[in-house]
């Protein structure tokens, strides 16, 4: 083979894989559309359950929080309380 044949077999070999390569992102891009789509339909309906019924639980979970913050606030002394029943124990 001659040198110019192999040159323009490598040029065409070179424009083939440009082309693959172009394609391959032209899919990857109606992909990636295609997706993004599906996250902006999948936020409005993340945001619709959020407004009608996580919303709708907030005072509970407000008060349940309370209770707790009361239960921790106790406990460092009930601790207290158990260790010196623990040290008073016979063993």
């Amino acid at each position: 083979m001659s040198t110019s044949t192999l040159v323009v077999l490598s040029v065409i070999l070179a424009l083939i894989v440009i082309g693959v390569l172009a394609l391959a992102l032209i899919e990857v891009r109606r992909r990636l559309a295609s997706i993004s789509g599906n996250l902006a339909t999948l936020a409005g309906a993340l945001e619709m359950v959020e407004s009608e019924h996580l919303r709708t639980l907030e005072p509970s979970v407000r008060a349940i929080n309370a209770q707790f913050d009361v239960i921790l606030g106790a406990l460092p002394g009930i601790g207290r309380k158990a260790a010196l029943v623990a040290e008073r124990r016979p063993r």
